[in-house]
């Protein structure tokens, strides 16, 4: 097992190199107004039996998970996704017949997911415009991160191992949480990450386990490219180091914040057919020396979605400030309703039209989409979670750019593998009013069922009531012609004169 824990500060809220302590296998100091990384390196052999299983099933999977509260970021940790957890899938055969050992293994570790076999609920990703996404995605609104706490403590982590325990139950508060496995490195990596607050130093590592700890600050080493990040602090080894070491580097980083920032609403009124607006403050991008073109990524779940044939007119996305569909997964079911789906639902890839002047005049853009309808509830209502959509900026790089992998680059997260190895993401942050929730709960009209026995008494009567007069219809005819006509009468008679 290999540790890599990062502490990540503002330059003001820097502390002294003589203020540490290490001791042997630890560090400790003053506490840290910083956003944190920890990360955590794990060969087969050192998960529980069930993942070790799975994983040789596979040949990638990486997990996402992304909080439903707004927060800042900071660091190289820029990368957005809508709240929820992601997961990202190839299995190791294709032939390999599925028996339902991830959604099962999901299941244990996040909780009451609606999950089955990746056959009937993922999503099928393209592999005809880059290698380098996986084969399948699923998506699920998943608000907190406390049942994989959970798991990690009672499955993960030797009984006797207090400090596993403390990591597991630190999960609860953080900001982003992501596990990797592939065939090629065939190891595991956990990356948790905690926004920025007041950090406790104070690190034990374990023997035989190699454990960095890094404390960084922003800063621009000669010769910085525009699409690095510079990075300055110190850097100690736990077991190696008697005292921290001084280190000043730079790394590209595909993932920048755009200083920018945009707010979501569905307009009103609802109905079946709702529309989601984007607001914007301003229509600057993020740098003037590159291409850059504005996205939004949505993941929704199957109870709403996207019309593909309604997004392929190009004076009806003129009017809503929208460019083109880039992408959206296949299939998606235009009728069919909520209950009789098990595909997880659909993820939209969705270029913005910024005004052609740039100015930092407020704008908005309209994203149109459809309800499906849903089981019968009672009162009439039930409530869906729609989440906000990502947000960016895609700009090119300049040729011969190269972005191999920095210490904290963060890859497949869906829209990441729609665009080029050359591309740089400048993220738009989201602002929600009050509350700071990035969930939209939409109220959708269902049956009914304090109402619905009237309304099947009444379709029983209507039925009964027709029946009925068919009878008497055909009772009276009977009566007054007995089983043929008059005329079928005197045809007879002549055919035997």
């Amino acid at each position: 097992m290999r540790q890599r824990i990062t502490f990540f500060h503002r330059h003001e809220h820097g502390i002294e190199p003589t203020s540490l302590k290490i001791k042997g296998r630890s560090i400790s100091g003053p506490d840290l107004i910083a956003a944190r990384e920890h990360r955590v390196t794990l060969s087969l052999d050192e998960l529980p039996v069930e993942l070790q299983e799975l994983l040789r099933e596979s040949h990638e999977l990486h997990i996402r998970w992304s909080p439903s509260l707004s927060h800042d970021t900071l660091g190289p940790w820029n990368s957005r996704l809508p709240p929820g957890l992601h997961v990202f899938y190839t299995p190791q055969n294709d032939g390999v017949v599925d028996t339902g050992r991830l959604c099962a293994m999901l299941q244990t570790a996040f909780g009451e997911i609606d999950c089955s076999t990746t056959t009937e609920s993922f999503t099928k990703l393209p592999n005809d415009r880059f290698s380098h996404s996986t084969a399948f995605q699923y998506f699920h609104t998943l608000d907190s991160l406390s049942p994989l706490s959970n798991y990690i403590s009672q499955h993960a982590c030797a009984s006797d191992d207090s400090k596993c325990k403390s990591w597991a139950k630190e999960l609860t508060k953080a900001a982003s949480f992501d596990f990797s496995y592939d065939t090629i490195s065939h190891v595991v990596k956990t990356t948790a990450v905690w926004p920025e607050g007041r950090q406790t130093l104070s690190i034990d590592s374990y023997p035989d386990h190699r454990t960095e700890v890094g404390i960084l600050t922003p800063d621009a080493p000669a010769r910085l490219e525009s699409y690095e990040l510079g990075v300055a602090g110190l850097l100690t080894v736990l077991g190696e180091d008697t005292k921290p070491s001084p280190v000043l580097f730079a790394f590209p980083a595909r993932h920048k914040d755009a200083d920018a920032s945009f707010s979501s609403k569905f307009l009103k009124p609802l109905g079946l057919h709702p529309t989601l607006q984007l607001q914007f403050p301003t229509s600057k991008p993020p740098i003037d020396d590159a291409y850059c073109s504005l996205h939004a990524y949505l993941t929704l779940p199957r109870t709403i979605f996207a019309d593909k044939y309604q997004l392929d007119d190009e004076l009806f996305l003129a009017s809503k400030n929208l460019t083109a569909l880039r992408y959206i997964s296949q299939p998606v079911d235009l009728e069919a309703p909520d209950y009789a789906m098990k595909l997880w639902g659909s993820s939209v890839l969705l270029e913005l039209q910024p005004p052609k002047k740039e100015s930092n005049q407020p704008w908005t853009a309209e994203i149109p989409l459809h309800l499906r309808y849903l089981s019968p509830a009672q009162g009439g209502y039930r409530s869906i979670s729609v989440p906000w959509p990502a947000v960016f900026w895609a700009c090119t790089a300049e040729d011969g750019t190269k972005f191999p992998s920095n210490p904290f680059d963060r890859i497949n997260l869906g829209y990441d593998g729609l665009f080029g190895p050359r591309t740089l993401f400048w993220h738009v942050d989201p602002k929600p009013e009050a509350g700071g929730s990035l969930i939209h709960k939409v109220p959708v009209p269902v049956l009914d069922l304090d109402k619905s026995a009237w309304i099947s008494m009444g379709t029983a009567a209507v039925v009964l009531t027709g029946f009925m007069f068919v009878v008497w219809k055909l009772l009276s005819v009977y009566l007054r012609t007995g089983y043929s006509s008059q005329t079928s009468k005197k045809e007879a008679e002549k055919k035997k004169q």
